[in-house]
């Protein structure tokens, strides 16, 4: 069994975009079936993901973290700055500071974007079903600080758990070009099941045991509105950010068919608040405690899926 490898050291394999096949839903879910993600190249607006963005860097300029002279989109931060935060005072899967990341959770519009209409008209062509939006999204705001470690590959399904059918939307919230360490996914690896994994930091905290032949790493570089989406069981990691003065803004958010089983604990937020307390400053309660008389099946942690385990190649 191999140890992961730096993405560098295989070949690279470009996303292709499958916008074309919005309108072919078998052709969609062959590739689906084939490859093991979705790449759709600038699918949604770009001024609602700048706008997330905008909202993201306001929290990092109170912080005393961004480079001063940049427009509201720059995403030079100063390195020293977030290097005087204490270790034990950081989101070290997020990059940035607890109080910080708690600010981020607190914004409406990090709530908000995940339920954009053609979000869910994807998912239910995806799902031929009602979707659900999990509401416990996780926005990465990923800095050079001396504690980060890129994520490493995992799959997600033992942290997430609930269907293996729950699919991941990653959002990068403005361009992210390979240097800024955006995701790359292992192209075909859903269909290996549920793979064992071993103890690594990063964020998660799993790092899936890769076999010898297992390199078939898909990558690019993003642009504003691009989405990358994969089910439960994909493979995929951080690719290293070789600019250290640059923060990393992006969003991780589930979706599922409402009639599949869901982990409880995925309907809590990422963070140390209450929902009350995201909430105190919202404008709308459109979103507050949406699921609440949905029709859902809940089911309990399975201690079982993140117990080590030994993989045979």
């Amino acid at each position: 069994m191999n140890m992961p490898k730096n993405q560098e050291d295989f070949p690279q394999i470009p996303f292709v975009d499958s916008t074309p096949l919005l309108s072919n839903r078998p052709e969609l879910m062959r590739r689906a079936d084939e490859d093991g993600f979705l790449y759709f190249r600038r699918y949604l607006p770009p001024d609602v993901v700048l706008g997330l963005r905008a909202d993201m860097l306001g929290v990092v300029e109170r912080c005393g973290w961004r480079t001063p002279g940049q427009d509201e989109m720059g995403g030079l931060i100063d390195l020293d700055a977030i290097n005087r935060v204490p270790d034990e005072r950081m989101r070290t899967d997020i990059g940035v500071s607890i109080d910080a990341y708690n600010d981020v959770q607190r914004l409406e519009s990090l709530h908000r974007l995940p339920h954009h209409p053609k979000l869910i008209a994807l998912y239910r062509l995806l799902f031929e079903h009602d979707v659900f939006v999990h509401p416990r999204h996780i926005a990465r705001m990923i800095t050079g600080h001396r504690t980060m470690t890129p994520t490493p590959p995992h799959q997600d399904f033992p942290l997430i758990q609930g269907t293996t059918n729950t699919w991941t939307c990653w959002i990068p919230l403005g361009d992210c070009p390979r240097a800024h360490g955006g995701l790359t996914v292992l192209r075909n690896s859903h269909r290996k099941g549920v793979i064992p994994f071993q103890h690594v930091k990063g964020a998660g905290g799993i790092a899936a045991q890769l076999c010898p032949g297992e390199t078939a790493w898909a990558q690019g570089d993003y642009q504003t509105g691009d989405i990358l989406t994969f089910p439960s069981l994909t493979i995929h990691k951080a690719l290293r950010c070789t600019i250290p003065k640059v923060i990393r803004l992006s969003l991780d958010v589930r979706y599922q068919s409402i009639d599949e089983p869901i982990e409880e604990h995925s309907l809590n937020p990422h963070c140390e608040l209450t929902w009350d307390e995201i909430y105190a400053d919202w404008k709308s309660d459109q979103l507050k405690r949406y699921w609440k008389n949905l029709p859902l099946k809940l089911i309990p942690w399975d201690d079982s899926h993140t117990q080590p385990r030994r993989r045979i190649c």
